[in-house]
């Protein structure tokens, strides 16, 4: 874990919190994405016991009650976040704990049916230390579902002619969004990159969903997150994989 990083990071969301407030929770997975109504992804939640990484202002965890889940909880690395999400679920027994992701705060092994993080992923400093994580967490059999910007969507820039790509697809590592300020770094990874982190750390990918959808309801940039743009590449990678038994 790249500890520096992390404190960066930590401290710009600390100062976006409140700008990111109930930014596409779940049912959606992201920006002009399907929702899990169209994908049924999780299945059932009723009676499962659920961990939300990167789980920010804690709506994707409303969400979780509502559908009946037993037990709510999540982890983020901003206070601020963690503040935000005790307020919206301060009617449940929601238990959150302030961390990055890549260190386990204490939560228990083996004990969660559904890991998921919604644009949340892509902030580690390590994919393959989270994803070790997140297959502790759950029990054998668990379901580990994430969205995060698609990385072909990241490099795709607009200009007076049309679309090119900034950067190439090849190249992983830190890199700065354009919508943050230059102490805030995301890691840039190929689809396949994925893929393989989650098959070496004992996961069994289900299904990689890459479709636009309609974007019916949700929020929107008009400057990033484009129709025009969504209809070249998808705004958003979404995978289900399952921990083997």
């Amino acid at each position: 874990m790249d500890h520096a990083i992390v404190e960066g990071n930590k401290k710009n969301w600390e100062q976006a919190a409140e700008r990111f407030f109930g930014r596409n929770p779940l049912p959606e997975y992201g920006p002009l994405a399907p929702t899990e109504e169209e994908l049924n992804l999780l299945g059932s939640v009723s009676g499962k016991r659920v961990l939300d990484i990167g789980c920010g202002s804690g709506h994707s965890l409303s969400y979780m009650h509502r559908e009946g889940a037993s037990e709510l909880w999540g982890i983020d690395v901003s206070s601020a976040q963690i503040m935000a999400a005790k307020n919206v679920l301060s009617e449940f027994d929601a238990k959150l704990f302030q961390s990055p992701m890549e260190q386990n705060p204490g939560l228990p092994a083996h004990y969660f049916d559904i890991v998921y993080s919604i644009y949340a992923l892509g902030w580690t400093t390590n994919l393959a230390l989270t994803l070790k994580n997140v297959h502790t967490y759950l029990k054998p059999g668990g379901s580990f579902v994430f969205s995060w910007e698609h990385p072909w969507f990241t490099l795709l820039r607009k200009n007076e002619n049309g679309f090119l790509l900034e950067g190439s697809y090849h190249d992983e590592g830190l890199y700065n969004h354009p919508g943050w300020p230059k102490t805030a770094f995301m890691q840039q990874l190929k689809v396949s990159t994925y893929v393989n982190t989650l098959s070496e750390q004992g996961f069994h990918v289900e299904k990689i969903i890459e479709e636009t959808g309609d974007g019916c309801g949700q929020k929107k940039s008009k400057t990033w997150y484009t129709e025009e743009k969504a209809a070249l590449v998808p705004t958003t990678l979404i995978i289900k994989s399952t921990k083997a038994n």
